[in-house]
């Protein structure tokens, strides 16, 4: 029997919402050209909201964006200055590394060199030469990756989340999310090219993740290491986890894909609400935080897909992603536990996770 999913109408709105409205905010009205930057946000009406900082982060996330869509008008164009951009605005010359952020004249504003931050330079670098193989791109690539094999690794296999503008140590201490990232860029590297350093990199992490971050008793991977003081989980994290762990081979073996998968189910019973997933949660499935995240929907909806019976449920997610947080003039980013719209700004970095959920879901349909 054929599969159904590629005729569904919803996801095919969905790909035409994205193509149509959403991609052109970012080739229109949120892109400063005087600047070859996307804004931070645009509002309700698609004006840019007063100009506080530009982030290395979005600018990589915009990267990935249209160097996804490199076959589109005006992409590669795109993709191209973005990546120009990110040397021009960001990089420290005389540290290395990348600035965290810039003010709205372009000088250096917060001076920090976060793993979030170089996570999404490795994972947008890394799509960007897989399209375009130029030596720079892959030279860029190379730089990030040293810089955090250098300066942000640390005995236990993790990596601390931030550190100070000449790599001072800042205690910050390892963090879930940019562990995550992290490992998505080293999983899109070795997608692109043979990399044994970067495969030995990324299976240490996932060992150092399940000994120091996933909760025994569900398999939760947890926001702060274990042990931590008022440590929580997220839903959306948990679904984000799942689907990068289970469809890489490398991965899809390991002790972090069996708590992770064991997981899923806890996250599902107790941090999704009719068909909204919540942003935060003890470890005893208490509900910390019930906003709703158009990101988390993303990540939920792409996870679903490669779970036993989670089919069953793809249309009706994709019905509520476009009930709730799709809009003519683009898209809701939050709403709050009774569901009312609590953001009506736009921000640059959430088409990334349109963006990718729909690459995954085309991808496995």
């Amino acid at each position: 029997m054929s599969d159904p999913r590629p005729t569904l109408p919803e996801l095919a709105r969905f790909n035409q919402h994205f193509a149509e409205c959403i991609v052109p905010l970012w080739q229109g009205p949120g892109w400063n050209a005087d600047m070859a930057l996307p804004y931070e946000a645009l509002d309700a009406h698609h004006q840019p909201l007063p100009v506080q900082r530009y982030r290395a982060m979005a600018c990589a996330r915009q990267l990935y964006l249209f160097s996804s869509r490199i076959g589109q008008p005006g992409a590669a164009e795109r993709a191209a200055a973005l990546f120009r951009s990110l040397q021009k605005h960001f990089h420290d010359a005389e540290h290395g590394g990348w600035f965290y952020s810039i003010d709205a004249q372009g000088k250096p504003l917060d001076r920090r060199k976060d793993l979030y931050t170089h996570a999404f330079i490795v994972f947008a670098c890394a799509h960007y030469w897989g399209k375009v193989r130029e030596s720079l791109v892959e030279s860029t690539l190379n730089a990030a990756l040293d810089i955090i094999d250098q300066q942000f690794a640390r005995d236990d296999g993790l990596y601390e989340a931030s550190l100070g503008e000449d790599w001072a140590d800042l205690a910050s201490g390892p963090l879930q999310n940019p562990q995550m990232h992290l490992a998505e860029a080293f999983l899109q590297v070795l997608a692109v090219r043979d990399d044994s350093h970067t495969q030995q990199s990324l299976l240490q992490l996932c060992e150092a993740l399940q000994v120091h971050f996933i909760e025994p008793a569900h398999g939760l991977m947890l926001e702060k290491p274990r042990g931590a003081v008022d440590n929580w989980f997220e839903p959306g994290h948990q679904f984000e986890w799942f689907y990068l762990l289970h469809t890489s081979p490398l991965l899809r073996d390991t002790p972090l894909h069996a708590s992770i998968d064991r997981a899923f189910g806890f996250a599902e019973q107790f941090g999704v609400k009719n068909g909204a997933v919540l942003a935060m949660l003890d470890v005893d499935g208490q509900v910390l935080d019930a906003t709703q995240r158009v990101w988390a929907q993303a990540e939920y909806l792409r996870a679903l897909v490669l779970r036993a019976g989670g089919e069953a449920k793809l249309r009706e997610q994709l019905q509520l992603l476009e009930a709730q947080f799709l809009r003519e003039a683009g898209w809701y980013e939050c709403r709050d536990g009774a569901g009312n719209v609590s953001r009506h700004d736009m921000p640059s970095t959430t088409p990334y996770h349109l963006a990718t959920c729909l690459e995954g879901l085309q991808r496995l349909s």
